[in-house]
């Protein structure tokens, strides 16, 4: 009789029964915590049992920890990093590059201004110290006048650069004190300046007026001849030809005064070409005189060498 302990055990059903896709997953993962605790051992074996510890600790934690450590929200808001890391690099790049052509062009106006204005006022301390010294009787009396003059000219040189900055400074009273004294000195400085353009244009006008020309030359002679021709005629008593002399002589006369007009109205060609010009483009509606752009042209003259100190202000503002 054979002993039954040793008989085959015949295969139940549940043996036979295939796993379902569960219990597979769960042998599979059952191995894998397995084989990391296997490993963590070796590793904490290594370390002389410190390290190892700690591992197989983590290693009895639940899989769900392992599995969290990368999610993919992650992996998702790295390429928002991407974009925004683009995005700001692009714009900052556009500013910065965009930032040195505004700080280098107001920087070069202002130095501009600057220069304008000190060579306006160069120009202001020439003419107004030049006739403030004219108007002295004595040489102490002229250099006076001459300090004065340019003491003048640097009080409306500095005086509104100064005056702006009191006003920001919220110091309205003392910014309003400056500017009248600013408008003192700008008058002085303004009839200084007239003063030393009339007298010099009055003196270029009058040599160019006085030149002898070869049409004022003929006619000085014309007149001459007449003026000798009635003498001897005119000598023995006045009669038919004494009388047609004397109107020779009247004609030749204004021959002359003809040709020394003609000079005079040449010495500022400037002056008629501009009232020509301006009759011109307004079709005879408008008609102004030499003389009215004489003044204009004075007053000109006069007035832009004394704003030196105005665009010293507006080259320092910031």
């Amino acid at each position: 009789m054979a002993d039954s302990s040793t008989a085959p055990t015949a295969p139940t059903d549940e043996s036979r029964r295939p796993k379902t896709a569960a219990e597979r997953q769960r042998a599979f993962r059952q191995r894998q915590r397995e084989k990391r605790e296997i490993a963590m051992a070796s590793v904490g074996t290594a370390s002389h049992g410190q390290i190892g510890s700690q591992n197989a600790t983590a290693a009895l934690e639940p899989p769900v920890t392992t599995n969290v450590t990368v999610t993919p929200a992650t992996v998702g808001a790295l390429p928002v990093t991407l974009v925004t890391n683009g995005v700001t690099s692009r714009v900052t790049d556009e500013v910065t590059a965009s930032r040195p052509h505004v700080t280098e062009r107001r920087p070069i106006a202002s130095h501009c201004l600057t220069a304008a204005a000190l060579a306006l006022a160069g120009v202001g301390l020439i003419m107004n110290g030049w006739f403030a010294r004219t108007l002295g009787s004595t040489d102490l009396a002229g250099w006076t006048f001459l300090a004065s003059g340019i003491a003048n000219d640097v009080v409306a040189l500095t005086v509104p650069a100064a005056a702006a900055r009191l006003w920001l400074a919220r110091q309205r009273v003392t910014a309003a004190v400056a500017w009248l004294v600013w408008s003192a000195s700008f008058v002085f400085a303004l009839i200084s300046g007239l003063g030393f353009a009339s007298v010099n244009i009055a003196d270029t006008t009058l040599s160019r007026a006085s030149r002898i020309t070869p049409a004022v030359t003929i006619a000085q002679d014309a007149l001459r001849d007449a003026m000798t021709s009635r003498d001897r005629e005119c000598a023995g008593g006045v009669g038919r030809f004494c009388r047609e002399r004397e109107q020779t002589v009247i004609e030749r006369q204004r021959a002359l005064d003809a040709a020394v007009g003609s000079v005079e109205r040449a010495v500022d060609p400037q002056t008629e070409a501009a009232s020509k010009i301006v009759a011109w483009l307004s079709a005879g509606n408008a008609n102004p005189t030499a003389t009215d752009f004489a003044m204009l042209r004075l007053l000109l003259l006069s007035l832009l060498p004394q704003v030196g100190g105005l665009l010293l202000m507006i080259g320092r503002a910031r």
